[in-house]
């Protein structure tokens, strides 16, 4: 295993000291217990918004703490949910009066240690509305969650719900909002290598050199089948037909595009896989009217990528296009 690290058992709190002295104008970072907040505090008054998981995904979810998105991340160690002495106080700092969203990827672990949370901070008067992210095709139950997997859809949601919460809506309003990009929001993945978890120290799966796992989590996970290499553009038409089909997208619709690395691959082989995935769409009379393409939701140095769908309307579409400033995304 080659890697940056000193111990590996201090990988995350060290790479979080980084990230908050390299973000000190967007961020502030807690390390007893670890979590992330919005430099100068959530704005009074405004519904606050917090996700978090596992390490080794990043940015998510930390480098979307800031104005538009987050107020609130909590990192867990590598693949691992964070604990609900984490999120708690990380629920806590984000409510200014008028509650909490927490966006929640769906993994048994960080669905029941947020759900204690919750629990834990309701008792003290932080009213929080949870939502899940499920936006995986690949597969309906996975080794880590009950249902789909929550993945790179996620960050549509964080974008989206936040811009809603900071133009003042409710929140009532801003869960509302938040479920409509879950109802409308569809991924799938491609790993080409396994990933090294620091403190295990070998990869994380076998997989051949002539081989590709199609539909593989963010974790990992097995995905649908695996397949002898084959060339970019068949592999994004098994990735972007089982997505568009899912969603039952309609000629003249409006899409958002976006294709993320799983963190070891070339930004110019992820342009390789938009450029065939927007001709897809585009064959099935889909128009792509907004794009994302890079690096956001990682599998620490996996090489893949994933393809994300988002069904847009006039509403998400402003939401999408609203001020961002966080570490990971802004304009």
């Amino acid at each position: 295993m080659k890697k940056l690290l000193n111990d590996p058992q201090d990988a995350v709190a060290e790479s979080l000291e980084g990230f908050g002295e390299a973000h000190a104008d967007l961020v502030e970072v807690h390390l007893d217990p670890p979590y992330v907040t919005r430099a100068g505090g959530t704005v009074a008054g405004k519904v606050g918004l917090v996700s978090g998981g596992g390490s080794g995904h990043e940015p998510l979810h930390a480098g979307f703490v800031g104005l538009g998105m987050l107020d609130a991340a909590v990192p867990g160690a590598v693949f691992t949910s964070p604990t609900p002495d984490q999120v708690a106080p990380a629920l806590q700092a984000a409510d200014s009066g008028a509650g909490v969203l927490a966006i929640v990827k769906n993994y048994t672990g960080d669905v029941l240690n947020f759900e204690t949370a919750v629990e834990l901070v309701d008792a003290e008067g932080t009213r929080v509305v949870s939502v899940l992210v499920n936006d995986d095709v690949a597969v309906e139950d996975s080794l880590y969650t009950a249902g789909r997997r929550g993945v790179a859809g996620t960050v549509c949601v964080e974008k989206i719900a936040g811009a809603a919460a900071e133009r003042g809506d409710d929140l009532d309003a801003v869960a509302e909002v938040a479920r409509g990009v879950v109802a409308n929001v569809r991924s799938m993945g491609v790993a080409l290598t396994a990933c090294t978890v620091p403190h295990v120290g070998r990869p994380s799966f076998d997989l051949a050199d002539d081989e590709l796992e199609i539909g593989i989590g963010i974790h990992g996970e097995p995905g649908r089948h695996r397949i002898p290499v084959a060339p970019a553009d068949d592999v994004t038409r098994m990735l972007l037909d089982p997505v568009a089909d899912d969603l039952g997208l309609a000629s003249g619709e409006d899409v958002l595009l976006f294709v993320n690395g799983m963190g070891g691959t070339p930004l110019s082989e992820l342009y390789v896989v938009y450029r065939r995935a927007r001709r897809l769409l585009e064959g099935r009379g889909v128009q792509v009217t907004r794009s994302l393409v890079g690096n956001y939701v990682t599998s620490l140095e996996m090489q893949g990528a994933s393809v994300t769908v988002l069904r847009l309307d006039d509403e998400r579409t402003r939401l999408w296009d609203a001020t961002v400033r966080t570490p990971a995304l802004r304009w």
